[in-house]
């Protein structure tokens, strides 16, 4: 979601509920402490637990899927949360649920913390969109990535589509309450007010049943994160390609609420301590994304 790193094992429980979330079991074992300071650095409540609940669509690869088991949570965001794990003492439980319902989950406590390739955006910061209505509460980023959104489309690129305005009366197939899902509906009124053909947008609650909707031929498009939708291409065995550069790239954050500052501020310790001891690289080489690295982690640098 490693070099010397073992991949997480985070078991996915079948729980109670809708048929869409599922309680997810710990993301790598840690020990007591594996640094004091950092431990310290947790709320009160967390070093009596010494758990972490990550709320993540474990849908969402190479970021976080499940193993060949249907249950196993692996990827970039399950290695990191281990080892960040091990830096603050805690263990990290990932459970399985749909992304739209991440932030508000995380207001009411069903989860500590969000980790689930989640764009750091104003809106998101503050709960309001770019009208400054206000849409939901808002949360804070330690972000630890950056990635811009891609367009996939079948091999060959039968439509010919090379960037974001090619989309214009095409549909696109996306997953709901993404930025590829902003992005895309910006992109639908710049077609509108140009004359250039409705762009219409087919949006699902999992990444994976939008691409199915681009291998049927229903959609011309899929937008994706631009990791997502390289492992995407490469796992397809040539059916599906990336089109274009990716646009407007911004960070992904690890969402804490505004409240938790004490949370926020250990996450970003825990963050600078496996960059600067190479964890944090050797992670991203495993899962083949070292060009989103970052060089620190910042709170709320998405703009």
């Amino acid at each position: 979601m490693t070099g010397l790193l073992v991949a997480s094992s985070v078991l996915m429980l079948a729980g109670c509920g809708d048929q869409t979330e599922k309680a997810g079991g710990a993301g790598g074992e840690s020990k007591e402490a594996g640094s004091p300071l950092l431990f310290g650095k947790l709320p009160m409540k967390y070093q009596d637990s010494k758990v972490i609940k990550v709320g993540s669509d474990v849908n969402y690869a190479p970021i976080e899927f499940k193993d060949k088991d249907g249950r196993t949570a692996i990827g970039l965001d399950p290695d990191l949360a281990e080892a960040l794990g091990r830096q603050l003492g805690v263990t990290f439980q990932f459970q399985d649920s749909i992304f739209d319902n991440l932030i508000p989950s995380l207001q009411t406590g069903r989860f500590d913390v969000l980790i689930s390739g989640m764009g750091d955006t104003r809106a998101r910061q503050t709960g309001e969109d770019d009208t400054g209505k206000k849409i939901g509460p808002g949360v804070d980023f330690v972000d630890y990535f950056a990635a811009g959104t891609s367009i996939l489309v079948q091999k060959g690129n039968p439509r010919n589509i090379k960037s974001l305005n090619d989309l214009c009366g095409q549909i696109v197939a996306l997953q709901r309450g993404t930025t590829s899902q902003t992005l895309a509906e910006a992109q639908a009124k710049r077609c509108q007010e140009n004359g250039a053909g409705k762009l219409t947008i087919q949006a699902f609650d999992k990444a994976t049943d939008a691409l199915i909707r681009l291998r049927q031929g229903a959609a011309a498009a899929n937008l994706n994160e631009f990791p997502v939708a390289a492992y995407n291409a490469r796992q397809s065995g040539g059916e599906y390609e990336i089109a274009g550069v990716p646009a407007e790239p911004r960070p992904y954050g690890i969402a804490v609420r505004k409240d938790d500052t004490q949370m926020r501020d250990a996450i970003k310790a825990a963050l600078d301590a496996i960059i600067e001891n190479g964890e944090y690289k050797k992670i991203l080489e495993k899962w083949n994304v070292a060009d989103g690295a970052v060089l620190r982690a910042d709170v709320n640098s998405g703009s």
